[in-house]
Order: C-alpha cells, then structure tokens, then sequence
C-alpha cells in the first residue's frame, strides 16, 4: 500500500464517478453458468400425451388411404387386416404403386411406440415416404 503525502495536484483529490463493473461481470458469469448447467435437468422428466392434436387439420383427399395399427398389433390397410410381410405388395396394389400418394397411418392409443416405428419403417421400405399422422382433432388449447 503507497500513500502520496504532497499534495500538489488537486485532480488527486477528486471523487471517482465511474462504476465498477468488475463485480457485475462476476455475478452474470456465475449465474450464467448455474442456467447452463440447470436448464438440461428441468426437461428430463417430461410426460407426453401424443394421441390429440390441435393442429389445423388438412383437406382431407377424396379416397384416402389409412394404414392403422390396432391395439392388439395388428396392421389394416382400410379395413383389411394384412400381414407384416404383405403391406409393401398389398399398398402397392392399391396405390397403383403410385409411391407420391400421402398414407394416413393412424394408431390405437395403447399401440407401443416400438410397434408404430416398425409400422413407419416398413412403409419407408416399401418406398412410401409421404406419411401423414391421423390423431384426434381437438379445439385450440387455452
């Protein structure tokens, strides 16, 4: 510590008007770095109930094509239950093998979220990459 016994100069003795920010700049960091490490944590408990929507929901077409999943597992292409294997053969036979046209797949409630992927990744192999999915059409939230 150096003390200045002269007094010679009166600018030595004016008062500091600047802030020091030094402190600020401490505490933003450390907060920031407290939201980074917090925000991860408050989304990895998140309970989802995706069978409803509030989307606007489309036009729909004059002969749509639905591909639904029944709660036991079973696959139907509109009303007729088809085996796993026959979906790729069976749609393209009712597609004309117009592999553009939008399917609907729509699923039971209960239906697993293993069993719906398989269900997508069957009609991905097959060649039908237009999938729409069908839920119900709820009012907007409030």
């Amino acid at each position: 510590m150096g003390f200045k016994l002269s007094h010679d100069d009166d600018a030595d003795l004016t008062e500091s008007h600047e802030i020091n920010v030094t402190p600020f700049i401490d505490v933003m960091l450390v907060l920031l770095i407290i939201f980074m490490v917090a925000a991860p944590l408050a989304t990895v408990d998140v309970k989802v109930d995706l069978p409803a929507s509030t989307a606007i929901p489309t036009p729909r077409p004059d002969k749509p094509l639905f591909v639904t999943v029944k709660a036991d597992g079973a696959v139907a292409i509109d009303n007729e239950v088809v085996s796993e294997d026959q979906l790729g053969p069976r749609l393209d036979a009712r597609t004309g093998a117009d592999r553009d046209q939008r399917l609907f797949l729509r699923a039971d409630k209960t239906v697993e979220y293993d069993r719906l992927m398989q269900t997508l990744n069957r009609l991905r192999d097959a060649g039908y990459l237009k999938v729409a999915l069908v839920g119900l059409e709820t009012g907007p939230a409030s």
